[in-house]
């Protein structure tokens, strides 16, 4: 029939009774004809409490021996699901992430996986074993375990496809599919049939928690089509792919995120190149920085602000305050207490007065609007944390009548 990659969250793995359920979806597929590589993450809460044990010990400890403890997880899952698969009667072998041929850059805790070298997954899929291969982790030049971040599975499963030319990436997750908003905090969110890898990828990287914007990244250079499904049902979920065959409705959908801060950097000098230098240090030491606002210049000074990932807040913090002299920094302040919210879609390229709808929804539901970044498909805003779910739903509810 075909190769099929299907990637599993820790959600679907979290107990014995969801492992056999995963082992089951597994095992159709395969009887249907099919190769089959499934890609899993930790069970549950694995990472979480990984996490914390380390934190009992050293709050700060070295990434590097974060990820050599984090990889644990998935080693866990793997060979529980091939024990189960193996129960059921049917040839199977695991495969932690470095055995399946991930090579990764150096950068601990999320590192890039740089190549696949699938001989080994060649192989045991020529023997017609079910491979089944730890997400998130990868080796790197230096033979060190290494971690691809939060989500990361989601980006091991879509190397593998576009490595192998998969004829199908599937991702299992404890929701139906990708959603007009998120369905635990939104009650009329709405399934969305399909989208396209930029409507995703933007509702991804602003909030979105069903898929990794890395993974829909690697989809959309490599052409391969994804699917979102529940593992709990046998529904149909959504796909992900180049283009959808509907005409493009207004908006496709509203995402929050919570993991935001902002950082203002405050009197640096009003000269070419002074945003160049500040946003340059922080790039050559991985920090990703979304929205951006500079003042109009004073006095030959400016002051600039902009958002970080509230993990990344204290290294940002402490990058700037070692270079605080040659950046012409007078003054560092943060703000934890933000969030942001975002409409996505490629129809707003095409219709006039999205922003004003927005804005107008904020205003309606007394929500002020600290910072605002646009983008051809979408708009985001930044709010108060404790106004987050309250300005979803109103975003969500104002463009009601225009989400698919």
């Amino acid at each position: 029939m075909g190769l099929i990659v299907q990637k599993f969250g820790g959600s679907s793995v979290a107990n014995a009774e969801r492992v056999m359920n995963v082992a089951r979806i597994v095992t159709e597929t395969y009887k249907q004809g099919n190769d089959v590589i499934v890609v899993v993450s930790a069970q549950g809460d694995t990472t979480d409490d990984l996490i914390a044990k380390a934190n009992e010990i050293n709050p700060k400890a070295a990434k590097r021996e974060m990820d050599q403890l984090l990889t644990a997880g998935e080693q866990i899952s793997i060979s529980l699901l091939a024990m189960a698969i193996e129960k059921l009667g049917f040839p199977v072998i695991s495969l932690l992430g470095w055995q399946a041929g991930f090579n990764t850059n150096s950068i601990y805790t999320s590192a890039r996986i740089k190549n696949i070298k699938p001989n080994r997954l060649q192989a045991e899929i020529a023997k017609r074993n079910i491979v089944v291969v730890a997400g998130f982790q990868g080796i790197n030049r230096y033979d060190d375990l290494t971690t691809l971040g939060r989500g990361g599975s989601d980006t091991s499963a879509v190397a593998i496809a576009a490595a192998l030319k998969a004829d199908k990436c599937q991702i299992f997750t404890d929701v139906e599919g990708v959603y007009t908003a998120d369905p635990r905090k939104v009650e009329n969110a709405k399934k969305l049939k399909e989208i396209t890898y930029d409507e995703m990828l933007e509702l991804a990287t602003l909030g979105a928690q069903v898929l990794n914007n890395r993974s829909v990244e690697m989809a959309k250079k490599y052409g391969v089509e994804l699917v979102v499904r529940s593992s709990l049902n046998r529904s149909e979920g959504t796909v992900i792919k180049e283009k959808v065959k509907m005409e493009k409705m207004l908006i496709t959908g509203v995402a929050a995120d919570t993991n935001t801060a902002r950082i203002s950097v405050i009197g640096v000098d009003d000269q070419p190149g002074t945003a160049f230098r500040i946003f340059n240090t922080l790039a050559k030491n991985n920090m990703n920085v979304d929205i951006i606002l500079q003042s109009v210049g004073r006095d030959g000074t400016k002051d600039i602000s902009f958002t970080v990932s509230e993990d990344d807040l204290d290294d940002a913090i402490h990058i700037l305050e070692d270079h605080k002299e040659a950046l012409t920094i007078k003054e560092i302040t943060s703000n934890r207490d933000v969030a942001k919210i975002s409409v996505v879609g490629a129809g707003m390229m095409s219709n006039p007065g999205v922003a004003a709808k927005m804005f107008e929804t904020l205003y309606n539901a007394r929500i002020n609007i600290n910072m605002i970044a646009t983008s051809e498909i979408r708009i985001t805003v930044l709010v108060d944390k404790k106004d987050v779910e309250k300005a979803l739903n109103a975003v969500h509810d104002g463009f009601a009548g225009q989400l698919e």
